[in-house]
């Protein structure tokens, strides 16, 4: 299969499943205990339909919105996501290049393996760095300093991870960072040789910003002690109170689903929310962000910008988002699998499909920009 072959999401994970050792590819595309959320994240939008409207001499699109003071020439962005480098060699670079491209949004994780300094350097567009809450109070203000000399515009907090989802596809392989695979899995990287060859020519596997606490030899912790040991699970809204307060710019919290933690964060100064369940990764059996969405808008929309994340694969999905109030839209597995397909240019040949996909799908609903999407194109089965 080839690039040009790929036209849509599922061309993608095809794409990617055949390139990717098995233990990789299930880690992108697991999900928690039986992934009951995972599959209704995209299965969601099948119950919204959507109303176009006709004869509306809609000629250009304008697709733009601002989000946390970010103007985005298309309304998705590349959430944040770890380990990147090791689908494809290029990991980061790639996704800051290609988001560059398309003047939208991308994030780097605590997790990233690539710094986020060099990921600056790579785009001058709107970028957020992805964090998590570390027992170590200093550290967390180190990561916070760091982002700030680096030039990043707004800091995310993952608020849904204090502890790992139980991810039953990566315990059968025994997938783990260091690699401690059992005999199928290592089965399943022998017969992908390609992988390995564009894996170990290139340049260590590193966790740049982590590199003092997390080590990818046998060094100071493994990914998974990094969850148990490091993440501090008494996180509270004190906590984090003081984090906005000490960032002073635009802040975000990933992960909220719920009106009660959509208010409170209004009332500790946050920018903006993400709902998201973290794409079925975390709590299974947890409410789609989608079927949240018009909930949560109709509580704070109006004094904090609302986001949404977790089983987008389509440019209809994003105006049904957009409709019910969302002011952005991420996308997670949507650009890891053509990552992990072609690098780069995957990346790219991902995001102008989704911008084609949206332009197209605006001008059969009868509307020219952004704003024009309401909930009255919408009805649900």
């Amino acid at each position: 299969m080839r690039l040009r072959d790929c036209h849509n999401f599922h061309d993608f994970r095809r794409m990617a499943r055949q390139r990717l050792p098995g233990p990789i590819f299930n880690y992108i595309d697991g999900a928690a205990d039986d992934e009951v959320t995972y599959r209704r994240n995209t299965e969601a939008f099948d119950r919204c339909d959507l109303v176009p409207n006709v004869l509306r001499g809609v000629g250009d699109v304008d697709m733009s919105v601002t989000v946390m003071g970010q103007r985005l020439a298309m309304p998705v962005y590349c959430s944040p996501t770890a380990l990147q480098r090791l689908f494809h060699h290029q990991g980061e670079r790639a996704v800051a290049a290609a988001a560059a491209r398309f003047g939208t949004m991308f994030g780097v994780s605590s997790l990233g393996t690539v710094s986020l300094e060099e990921a600056r350097r790579i785009s001058g567009g709107p970028q957020v760095y992805q964090f998590y809450f570390h027992k170590d109070r200093g550290l967390n203000r180190e990561m916070m300093t760091r982002a700030k000399e680096a030039g990043i515009e707004v800091m995310m907090l993952t608020v849904d991870s204090i502890t790992g989802g139980n991810r039953e596809r990566d315990k059968r392989t025994g997938f783990a960072i260091p690699f401690r695979l059992n005999s199928s899995g290592i089965a399943q990287f022998a017969i992908k040789p390609a992988w390995a060859l564009n894996h170990f020519l290139h340049e260590p596997f590193r966790l740049p910003q982590l590199e003092s606490h997390v080590d990818m030899g046998s060094g100071v912790m493994s990914i998974s002690r990094y969850f148990t040991e490091m993440l501090d699970p008494s996180m509270s809204w004190d906590d984090v109170a003081g984090m906005v307060r000490e960032w002073g710019g635009p802040f975000c919290l990933k992960g909220v689903m719920s009106v009660e933690d959509a208010r409170r964060a209004v009332e500790i100064g946050c920018t903006g929310i993400v709902l998201s369940n973290h794409g079925g990764r975390q709590l299974d059996g947890s409410r789609t962000a989608f079927d949240q969405l018009a909930e949560v808008v109709d509580a704070v929309g109006d004094r904090i910008d609302v986001m949404m994340d977790g089983g987008v694969q389509r440019g209809t999905h994003v105006l049904k988002a957009l409709s019910l109030g969302a002011k952005a839209v991420g996308l997670g597995r949507y650009y890891l699998f053509p990552l992990a397909a072609a690098g780069q240019v995957g990346v790219e040949r991902a995001l102008e499909l989704m911008r084609n996909e949206i332009e197209r799908d605006m001008k059969l609903m009868g509307c020219a920009s952004v704003g024009e999407l309401t909930r009255q194109n919408l009805r649900f089965r």
